[in-house]
């Protein structure tokens, strides 16, 4: 059994407390059952122990994940570990919660099964995320009111930032000082938008212009470097990619995974298995298959002629697109297949934002041939 980790994306609901109005997702009222719980658990750890997966990382999403309760996530913590231990395999969990039904009966079980550490999601300016009685902006002061009862409780707490035309207009100076000066973030990812999913009016706020989002980005990432990089601030992804041109382990997001169909699926409550959660709660015609039905998931995987199209794309996106002759090819791959689906309509076309990355990693690549000049020098 080697050390490689396997990653589940597990949605145990479709249901959500807010009505953010960019939501890819297709809401539906379903619950994952703790009845059902032990064959979708035995049915990962067979996978693993095929494929060889000494570990497997499950990071818990929704809908909104604490709408299982924490009762819930104490039972299928035994269920799932108690499993694992039969094996010889291991879980670790990752929660992913937009805080707003947080409160301090969630700490204990916070600590127990989830190290102590949550993720969740602001945007800036807040535009587009709201209560279902309220605005965006009465969204935001209960999200800071829950941000700072979850940091009184001593818990870690990341942000993912998802940009939008409301962010490149304030610019990156006032978007880092929001999270870094105004809330005290010191761990927050910014991710670039795909409009996909259902249409909806908000979608042409996150189909930004390349050369406008290469310039913010490149912006923020001098920004942080100035200010934070030495101080301890880490913003995704940019600290990933110091990390790997300074020539030190480095853990890249899933957009840039060599062929991220090797690494990880999503699972919602129905049993759905698809690529990842973009997939499984928008795109039917690219579902797996279901893992009630089939409970064998290495079969599953290897069989279905959805996930056949992600093995085959990094493939065809050198056959047919100008990755060959990049040579970021190895740290990108050709980009997120979603983006590039939802822009396209297709898997086989390199990532929209393709520009884009190439600005960042030109950046990543200076800075981090500074640091490794200076660790030279320093020996």
């Amino acid at each position: 059994m080697s050390d490689r980790a396997f990653s589940v994306i597990l949605l145990p609901t479709a249901e959500c407390n807010v009505a953010c109005e960019y939501c890819f997702e297709y809401k539906e009222p379903l619950r994952l059952s703790l009845e059902a719980l032990p064959a979708l658990t035995e049915s990962v750890l067979a996978h693993m122990e095929q494929e060889g997966f000494g570990e497997c990382e499950v990071y818990w999403q929704g809908g909104e994940a604490l709408i299982m309760g924490p009762d819930w996530y104490r039972k299928a913590k035994v269920i799932m570990e108690e499993a694992a231990a039969r094996r010889g395999l291991k879980f670790v969990h990752y929660l992913q919660t937009n805080l707003i039904g947080y409160s301090k009966a969630w700490n204990d079980i916070i600590f127990d099964m989830f190290d102590g550490s949550l993720g969740t999601s602001m945007d800036y300016p807040n535009l587009h995320r709201k209560l279902f009685s309220g605005s965006a902006g009465k969204y935001t002061e209960v999200w800071r009111e829950r941000l700072e009862e979850v940091r009184s409780s001593g818990i870690h707490v990341g942000v993912i930032a998802v940009l939008h035309q409301g962010s490149l207009d304030a610019g990156a100076e006032a978007f880092y000082r929001y999270f870094v000066e105004e809330l005290g973030i010191t761990d927050f990812q910014v991710n670039t938008p795909f409009p996909g999913g259902p249409a909806n009016e908000a979608e042409t706020e996150f189909q930004l212009e390349s050369g406008a989002l290469a310039e913010f980005l490149g912006d923020l990432f001098e920004i942080w470097m100035e200010n934070g990089y030495k101080n301890g601030v880490q913003v995704g992804p940019f600290d990933a990619l110091i990390n790997h041109f300074s020539g030190r382990p480095a853990r890249l997001p899933c957009i840039w995974k060599e062929n991220c169909s090797n690494q990880f699926v999503s699972i919602d409550a129905k049993g759905t298995v698809a690529q990842c959660d973009c997939w499984v709660t928008s795109y039917p015609d690219y579902y797996f298959g279901n893992i009630f039905r089939e409970p064998d998931l290495s079969r599953m995987l290897s069989e279905s002629p959805a996930r056949q199209k992600f093995v085959e794309r990094p493939g065809k996106l050198v056959e047919d697109e100008d990755c060959l002759s990049c040579r970021f090819l190895s740290i990108c791959h050709g980009g997120c297949p979603v983006r590039t689906y939802a822009a396209m309509g297709t898997l086989d076309s390199k990532d929209p934002y393709c520009e884009v990355y190439k600005r960042v990693f030109s950046q990543a690549e200076r800075y981090g041939n500074e640091l490794r000049k200076k660790a030279v020098l320093a020996v």
